[in-house]
């Protein structure tokens, strides 16, 4: 009786994805780069919460949340804080919410969202 050798696995193979940091599309404050945007968010602020959400498929609702600022960040990677999220939110809703946007609809010109 003959035995064929066998290479025998003894460590799994690692499998390693780097993510590379990301960042905003556009600032906070670059109401310019998309004035439909900008001026959704300054005259119909949930409006713009609900198109946000339906983007990302959540609850309406959620749109203008820190939590929502904090996953799209924690998605593509972008620097920053849940407090850095929460003052952004809290004291710029309508920036906030508005660079939220702007960046999800380049990240669709891009095929990236």
């Amino acid at each position: 009786l003959a035995m064929a050798f066998q290479t025998v696995v003894t460590t799994q193979p690692q499998f390693s994805a780097v993510q590379q940091p990301g960042q905003w599309q556009t600032g906070l404050t670059d109401c310019c780069s998309d004035c439909g945007v900008c001026l959704c968010g300054t005259f119909c602020l949930l409006c713009l919460g609900c198109q946000v959400a339906g983007d990302m498929d959540e609850c309406c609702l959620c749109g203008s949340s820190v939590a929502m600022r904090t996953l799209y960040r924690t998605k593509y990677s972008i620097p920053g804080s849940i407090m850095g999220d929460f003052c952004t939110v809290w004291w710029c809703t309508p920036c906030s919410l508005c660079q939220l946007k702007r960046d999800i609809n380049r990240r669709k010109e891009l095929g990236i969202f």
